[in-house]
């Protein structure tokens, strides 16, 4: 049913992508697409405008046309099944893992190259804030793009840690903040070191974990080391 009520607008020339307002919008009526902040169902919009202050583009306004109803308990499931999705892939499934020795799962003539990791998932976006390996962890932060970059990455960084890897650049980065804002609250993280690459956009990530410390108001022992393309070492 469609009835005359307030609901956003979101002026897609002046939005930049940042996912601000989608953090801080509790029904999930926005998503980034294409690099744009949409609003994907009308029934999900409480035209309160929670959004509103979250947006440091001024790209959402608050109008008042002919829409779908809110309604409440289809934006709560929306939620609720969002939230279920990922629980339930497969590839987000917490595992515990034993570092794999040298020699195991050796193939004919291949020099295997023991495994260090410790955890599963390692994508912070699959990671649940209150997985059982997070409890008075060492962890390391690792820009997505360092493995690629640092041939001894395992021996350098993971081994003993519980890893966890994101984009600054490509994800979300509101929801990252908030999401280690929780991690650093609900776990006695013990220390961090976030690894990230020399290109400029890979800043972002020191700016997350920083942010995210100062909003959980922990002082966590964390060291961030620079790596260059070529695999080197800048911040160590």
């Amino acid at each position: 049913m469609k009835i005359t009520r307030k609901i956003i607008a979101i002026n897609e020339e002046k939005c930049d992508g940042c996912g601000l307002c989608v953090t801080a919008c509790a029904e999930g009526a926005l998503q980034i697409i294409d690099g744009k902040a949409k609003l994907i169902s009308e029934i999900y919009c409480d035209g309160l405008g929670a959004c509103l202050g979250e947006c440091p583009r001024g790209a959402i306004d608050m109008i008042e046309r002919e829409a779908n109803v809110f309604e409440e308990q289809a934006a709560a499931k929306h939620m609720y099944d969002r939230e279920e999705s990922l629980r339930a892939c497969p590839g987000s499934m917490i595992q515990e893992l034993r570092p794999i020795m040298a020699g195991e799962g050796k193939a004919a003539g291949e020099a295997a190259q023991p495994s260090q990791l410790k955890n599963w998932p390692v994508q912070l976006m699959l990671l649940p804030v209150s997985a059982p390996y997070l409890a008075g962890a060492d962890i390391v932060i690792a820009a997505d793009c360092v493995p690629c970059a640092c041939g001894d990455f395992h021996r350098r960084f993971i081994k003993d840690r519980i890893l966890i890897i994101a984009c600054p650049k490509l994800d979300n980065a509101a929801f990252y903040v908030d999401k280690l804002t929780e991690i650093f609250v609900k776990n006695d993280i013990r220390s961090l070191e976030v690894p990230f690459m020399e290109v400029p956009c890979c800043g972002g990530l020191v700016r997350i974990v920083q942010t995210a410390m100062q909003q959980a108001g922990k002082k966590i022992p964390v060291k961030f080391t620079k790596v260059t393309i070529d695999g080197r070492m800048l911040i160590s």
